[in-house]
């Protein structure tokens, strides 16, 4: 259905904030006229604008199809993650004396599963082939990454940059996805469980943030935004809705408490509609909805709600819905008025609020 056009996109808060925003990579958040990356707040694109794309050229091909800058099609002839990291270079060293927010949006480790046999080679003792490319890919991103962090490093600016590194969901598994893995975790991609939604979640502000360090309580992906907007010296305003935090005095143990009291999810894989997944959690413990099919209904499923003790479970194997049946019963009803004050899935409506996030992990500064 791609992003509401009434949504302010994290693009337009930072462009207000006085910033020269760029987006480079994947952008799987409609294909719409008005949900064109230009017209969501970003002065520069460089990437696609759907689910995927190939990172090498097809066979027969000079170039990889469907890829963009701006709104005009790009010739790109190498490995695509190792042309985002060229792209991020190239803005960083275009726009180091002004201020500005670059979205470095890697599609790697994403399928089509492609690398090139350089990178192949350094994992030539991986003997499953997809375990390998997989392995492959997520190396070149991270030199990819590393180029990024170099540049920042070589214009002077690692004092006064804030970064994030975060993946939006777990590793899928199952039906031939096998490059993945989320262990210690169950669960994946798709899934209200740990292993779809507990994820790496890195800071860094030289500047600022001490080095180094874990910290244990959990965030999630909508502390973003906030934490941004405070870093380019806005605050948030009420009426925004924003579901996030701003993390920072928390990174910088200038609190204590937790940022969150409790975290929602809910989620549909839209090609399998009867797919609905949802989560909440509070402090350690955890109410979250596990799919499985209905025998003998095609496409039909039934979510039983488990409650799991993650101090204990992170694995999410005993359910203690039993033996804790007032408090599945509360947090159950707490998820429930939450999902109460948001639109279905799907539709929009200037009145709504902004919906549960994808991603919770300690973060990494």
């Amino acid at each position: 259905m791609g992003l509401p056009p009434e949504e302010v996109s994290f693009g337009d808060r930072m462009r207000e904030a006085g910033r020269v925003t760029g987006l480079i990579g994947k952008w799987h958040v409609g294909t719409q006229a008005y949900n064109h990356p230009l017209d969501r707040g970003f002065d520069e694109f460089f990437g696609f604008l759907g689910a995927l794309s190939e990172y090498l050229p097809p066979e027969g091909q000079a170039s990889i199809p469907g890829i963009f800058r701006g709104r005009e099609p790009a010739v790109v002839t190498d490995y695509l993650t190792r042309a985002f990291g060229r792209e991020a270079v190239s803005f960083i060293g275009r726009h180091q004396h002004e201020p500005f927010f670059l979205l470095l949006a890697f599609n790697a480790p994403h399928a089509p599963f492609q690398a090139p046999q350089e990178y192949l080679d350094r994992f030539a003792h991986i003997e499953n082939p997809t375990r390998r490319t997989y392995a492959a890919m997520v190396s070149a991103m991270d030199d990819a990454i590393g180029d990024v962090l170099a540049k920042i490093a070589a214009c002077g600016l690692e004092d006064h940059t804030l970064i994030f590194f975060l993946s939006d969901n777990g590793g899928p598994h199952g039906n031939g996805w096998n490059g993945s893995s989320n262990e210690p975790l169950r669960g994946g991609k798709g899934e209200s469980l740990e292993g779809g939604i507990r994820v790496p979640f890195l800071a860094q502000w030289k500047g600022r943030l001490p080095a180094g360090g874990v910290y244990e309580n959990p965030v999630i992906a909508l502390d973003l935004l906030p934490t941004a907007l405070a870093a380019a010296g806005v605050e948030s305003k009420p009426e925004w809705q924003l579901d996030g935090v701003n993390l920072l005095p928390y990174l910088e143990g200038k609190l204590s408490t937790p940022p969150h009291d409790v975290l929602f999810w809910r989620f549909i894989f839209r090609a399998n509609s009867g797919r609905f997944n949802w989560a909440i959690r509070q402090g350690d413990w955890k109410l979250v909805s596990e799919n499985s099919r209905i025998p003998g209904k095609r496409r039909a499923w039934r979510s039983v709600p488990k409650l799991f003790d993650l101090r204990v479970d992170p694995h999410e194997d005993h359910d203690l819905s039993d033996v804790e049946p007032d408090r599945a019963k509360a947090l159950a009803a707490r998820w429930a008025a939450w999902d109460a004050e948001l639109m279905p899935p799907g539709q929009s409506s200037g009145q709504r609020r902004s919906a549960g996030g994808a991603a919770a992990a300690p973060a990494r500064p």
